[in-house]
This record gives structure tokens, sequence and C-alpha cells, in this order.
């Protein structure tokens, strides 16, 4: 396994992060039935552990609240807490009441309580805020955030999701007040979706910001050939929002990254995620694994290294895209209550 500092800060994370969005009940929630529960989610985390992978990621939101819950135990049987990085984040509405999600000083003192009482920790490491807050003025997010790591209730914070200028206007009110920043950025990024490379990577190179994508894979859509489709593709909402079914220019590219792996002999999802790797600034793809042979083809993307003649046939087919992501509303869960 290869590490890294997280940015600037001094924090170590391996290059490769575990997303635990899949793993959890799949009767709460919106993530559907492709989601594991805690025995069939076991082997996957024990398998991450021993190909070094320290770095775990979830949120308080995934499958109402028991993703976290199953991350909590399974890290806590396998792993020493002080060898490991758990993130976790805050924003999605978790109760259809008043004050039950979004950025407000009382939903986040709220959030990080019920998540340290479902992880079963202490604190976590890195406490993101999911998406950007259009109603809580950000001197009062940064705030909280900040006190929240003077607390002991997290060691650093992280953001997600946003468009660049609202990132460098959190950064700077908490760099004016003297209060914490953000040492990450969790963006969507990959072969499929590069709208973050025109603003938000340059943002966050200059900064010492870490970059850490999520769906680096575009929902798995870049680990097959065209066409070909899972439990997860059929049945999982949001990816069919951020990703249509029919697009020439993501053809195109999906066929390059086959063509691509089948010359190296290679998966192709360890083309997609060897793209992530050698993009200057990006820290650690979040990776998912819910299938044998996922977070193996996904280590053998440390070894590979992609020339400028192999990138320039995957990044040719790209067309511009309506930024997706930051915008869109997290889910209700009017059905469900995170436990906690």
């Amino acid at each position: 396994m290869q590490f890294t500092r997280l940015g600037r800060s001094g924090l170590t994370v391996s290059r490769l992060c575990l997303g635990c969005m899949s793993y959890g009940d799949t009767t709460k929630g919106w993530h559907g039935n492709w989601v594991l529960g805690e025995e069939a989610a076991r082997p996957f985390f024990r398998e991450a552990l021993e190909a070094g992978i320290n770095f775990f990621d979830t949120a308080n939101i995934y499958s109402g609240g028991t993703s976290e819950e199953i991350t909590g135990k399974l890290l806590e049987e396998m792993a020493r807490r002080d060898e490991i990085v758990v993130a976790t984040k805050a924003f999605g509405v978790w109760r259809n009441a008043p004050n039950c999600g979004a950025l407000s000083r009382k939903a986040l003192m709220q959030a990080i309580d019920d998540s340290l009482a479902r992880l079963g920790m202490d604190y976590v490491d890195l406490f993101q805020i999911h998406r950007w807050d259009d109603v809580t003025p950000i001197e009062e997010t940064m705030e909280a955030l900040h006190d929240i790591v003077k607390a002991g209730k997290a060691r650093y914070i992280g953001a997600s999701s946003m468009f660049a200028w609202q990132f460098a206007k959190a950064q700077e009110t908490a760099r004016a007040n003297g209060w914490t920043r953000f040492i990450s950025m969790q963006n969507q990024l990959n072969l499929l979706y590069r709208e973050e490379e025109r603003e938000m990577l340059p943002l966050c190179a200059d900064q010492g910001v870490g970059v850490i994508p999520w769906s680096p894979l575009a929902r798995g859509r870049l680990t097959r050939p065209w066409g070909e489709s899972t439990v997860r593709s059929d049945t999982d909402v949001v990816g069919k929002a951020l990703y249509k079914a029919e697009d020439a220019a993501d053809r195109a590219v999906v066929d390059a990254v086959q063509a691509l792996a089948a010359a190296r002999g290679v998966p192709m999802a360890s083309v997609g995620l060897a793209w992530h790797l050698a993009k200057p600034g990006v820290t650690a793809p979040i990776i998912g694994a819910t299938k044998p042979g996922h977070i193996a083809d996904a280590v053998r993307a440390l070894d590979i290294t992609l020339s400028p003649e192999e990138i320039a046939p995957l990044e040719a087919p790209y067309r511009p895209k309506f930024p997706t992501g930051m915008g869109m509303p997290m889910p209700a869960m009017d059905q469900v209550s995170v436990t906690g």
C-alpha cells in the first residue's frame, strides 16, 4: 500500500479509501437493495485492512445510519483505532423535523454526537460537511465545526461537493476568524465527469487541500463494457441522475478504458483508478467494494503508471457536462429514523 498526507495536514492516509456507503440495512434509508449487511460486509473490511488501507469513509445518512454502525463495529473488531482514519459526514436530513439536517450549529452538534454513538468512537478523524447549506450563514457553520474540533470530537474537518467559490468563501471565513480550516475536498471526479478540473482542483492544489473523489469509477460504469448492467445500476436512483444511460461521449470513454485495459491485461476498474492516481492533487479515490475482486482490482491500480500517450485517448472523447452532485439535495428520510 502507498501512503500520503491528506493535503498539507500531518494526517497520513492510504492512497485508496474504502467507501462504506455500500454497507448497511437495506430496509433503512434510500440506497436500495444493493447494500450489504454486517456479515456480508465483514470480508471487505478484512481485505481492505490486510491490503493496507487505513482510510474509511461513511456518512450519517447512509442506510439510515446503519452504515456508521457497521463501520464502527467491524473496525473495532479488526483494527487499532490509532492506526486507522475514519471519516463521516453531516448535512442530510435524518428526520423530517426542524433542525434535523443541514449545517446550523444545532444540527452539526447533534449530528456529530449521533455519529459518534453509532460508530462507537470517541472521535472521528475527519468530519465533513456533505453539501453546501444555502440557508445557514457560513460563519455559523465554520465556528461550529471549529468548536467540534476543539472539543476533541473530530481531529480535522473536510468538505464535499460544492462550487469552488463556496469552498473558497468557507476557507476564508475560517482563516479570517482563526477557526479550523478544511483539509480535504470530497468531490465527484472520474473519466465521465471532469467538471472539477476547471476550478475546484486548481483551487485545492493552490491551497494545499487534499482531494478524495467520490464515485471515481462513475458508480461502476467504468468497470464494465458499455450496456452491461448490475443490480445497483438498475436500482441506484442517484446514479441514474448523475450518469445518463445514452451518452455518445460517455460510451466512447468507456470503450477507450476497455481497450486500454485489454491492451494492459488488467481490469477496467484498475485503469479507471490509475487515471485518478496519475492526476496531481488527488490524494485517495474513495472505492466501493461489494463483490470479490473489487478491492484487489483497486489495489492493482497502485502499480499502474499511465503514460501521457495512454491517458490522451481516455480523455479525448469527453464533452463538458452541466455540473451535478454539488447542488443535488440529499434525500429526506421521512420513513426512517436514524438511530443514535
